[in-house]
């Protein structure tokens, strides 16, 4: 992994203006700016208003229009993730037009499920797993063009997107083409950004990695039980970390760059105690209470020591990024600015944590776009718990209905089968699979009595190959929960003993 050297001189002497982590204590006679820290938030759900005023001046959203668009990008992520699974094949993409939260599909007849969640169905060609496995192809080419900067699916044009540099489009066309991608299934973007990771100073709260007897900073993004993630770019595995007060802080034990993501985890020592804050660099600490993924189209803020506040919009996901390191997939590409020593910080939603800086281009004076990685791939990767608020809005109360016929049908996308012989086995949905955003599965399966069902989860890998990532066994019903990364899922039923009618629930949250 290739990094910029930083001189240990001018790392410390920055350190030392550092304002105090949001997740380290603060310390006795450390400098202060001025400026007192306080939480940021109110009582539960509530926004911090530094949020409000950056949405405001990037945005130019008041106070009750800001509030309204980050409750709809909640809502909206739940409810698309929800869709994903229940529509399985069918299912497109989703993103928000406004304040309307629209969903693809390929089957007329998933309109009606859509509509009944509250989206708008729009009816397009090809599924997002189609277009995803367009993309798969551009990502396993062995080589691209020097002039092509990244790709990525488009769920509003129901296409795959390639970014090129200004006169490259004839070549990124037939490069696509050459690898198996049909020509009406690909458009051309021209951009004249040329993306690069942002290591070299702090992003929210500095750290410094130590690099061939040297130090490289870069800046932590949340805190998680036992430590803080950030990019993988900011310390190979093994590495040894010290905090903005040059004090030991901990040990990279995880990370990915470049490659199939941008992410690491930091595993700090008993000093440092990992807090649900984020630094604005303004004397405040803005809350994290959650990490509910927003969609493509939803408001999205970072925080980083270089800039400060900035918000935008989410443009796109999963997309490939070529930096002179190396490919990226996997990344969020947003147009709110950054420089850097943004690198590493944390990007919320209202305070809903979304991911970490990895890179991007132009500055916060002529703008630009930045890349973030997504959190919930590294908290399901490394089995990782998000140090939250715990203080997230109660949802209203529900109206009273009749009591589920088991606790199976609670969970929001059903399906029923029936398996006439023992030693045989279904998938579901439907004989399908479904794709997901990186999160939780969960599922119950109710079998029939006297029978034995066991339940499986498999994920689609790489090499086109269905492998079991959690499987549920034993006698009677059975519940399965996993955290899982993003990707094209399926359940497997298998009758052990016995036949007869199943129900199954599942959901992704």
């Amino acid at each position: 992994m290739q990094r910029r050297p930083i001189a240990v001189a001018a790392a410390v002497l920055a350190a030392t203006g550092a304002a105090v982590a949001f997740t380290l204590p603060s310390l006795a006679g450390t400098e202060s700016d001025g400026s007192s820290s306080s939480v940021a938030a109110g009582k539960g759900g509530d926004i911090a208003p530094q949020l409000l005023s950056a949405m405001k001046r990037d945005l130019g959203l008041d106070g009750d229009q800001a509030r309204a668009r980050l409750a709809k990008a909640e809502w909206a992520g739940g409810v698309s993730a929800t869709l994903a699974a229940q529509t399985g094949g069918d299912f497109g993409g989703a993103w928000l037009d406004g304040t309307t939260l629209k969903v693809a599909v390929t089957d007329p007849g998933s309109a009606d499920e859509v509509k009944a969640a509250g989206a708008v169905p729009v009816l397009v060609k090809r599924s997002e797993a189609q277009l995803d496995a367009a993309k798969t192809k551009l990502d396993d080419a062995k080589s691209s063009p020097d002039d092509v900067t990244g790709w990525y699916v488009d769920p509003a044009t129901n296409k795959l997107v390639v970014v090129a540099q200004p006169g490259a489009k004839t070549d990124a066309l037939r490069w696509a083409q050459r690898n198996g991608v049909a020509g009406n299934a690909v458009t051309v973007k021209i951009s004249e950004a040329q993306p690069k990771p942002l290591f070299d100073v702090r992003g929210a709260d500095p750290y410094f990695i130590n690099v061939g007897g040297g130090q490289a900073r870069c800046s932590i993004g949340f805190s998680v039980e036992g430590g803080f993630v950030t990019a993988g770019h900011c310390g190979a595995e093994g590495s040894q970390t010290t905090g903005f007060n040059n004090e030991a802080q901990g040990t990279v034990e995880f990370s990915v760059f470049p490659g199939e993501a941008d992410m690491g985890f930091v595993a700090v020592n008993g000093d440092w105690t990992p807090r649900a804050v984020v630094n604005d660099f303004r004397g405040n600490e803005l809350p994290v209470a959650g990490n509910t993924e927003a969609p493509v189209g939803a408001a999205v803020c970072r925080s980083g020591s270089t800039t400060g506040t900035f918000c935008g919009t989410i443009l796109a996901k999963n997309q490939t990024v070529r930096y002179p390191e190396g490919a990226v997939t996997g990344l969020t590409r947003t147009d709110v600015c950054a420089e850097g020593g943004d690198s590493g910080g944390p990007w919320l939603s209202g305070d809903q944590a979304q991911g970490m800086t990895s890179g991007g281009s132009g500055d916060c004076t002529v703008g630009g776009e930045t890349f973030f990685q997504p959190l919930n791939e590294v908290l399901a990767a490394q089995n990782l718990t998000l140090v939250t608020t715990g203080e997230a809005a109660a949802p209203p109360p529900a109206e009273e209905e009749e009591p589920a016929a088991s606790a199976c049908d609670s969970l929001p996308v059903q399906r029923d089968g029936s398996i006439a012989r023992a030693g045989q086995a279904q998938a579901q949905p439907n004989g399908g699979a479904y794709r997901a955003r990186a999160g939780t599965h969960t599922a119950c399966l109710d079998a029939p009595d006297g029978a034995d069902f066991d339940l499986a989860l498999q994920r689609l890998n790489s090499r086109g190959q269905f492998r079991t990532v959690a499987q549920a066994t034993g006698d009677g019903d059975k519940t399965l929960s996993f955290d899982g990364r993003s990707g094209t899922y399926r359940y497997v039923v298998v009758a052990t003993a016995g036949t007869g009618a199943y129900s199954l629930g599942f959901n992704v949250s």
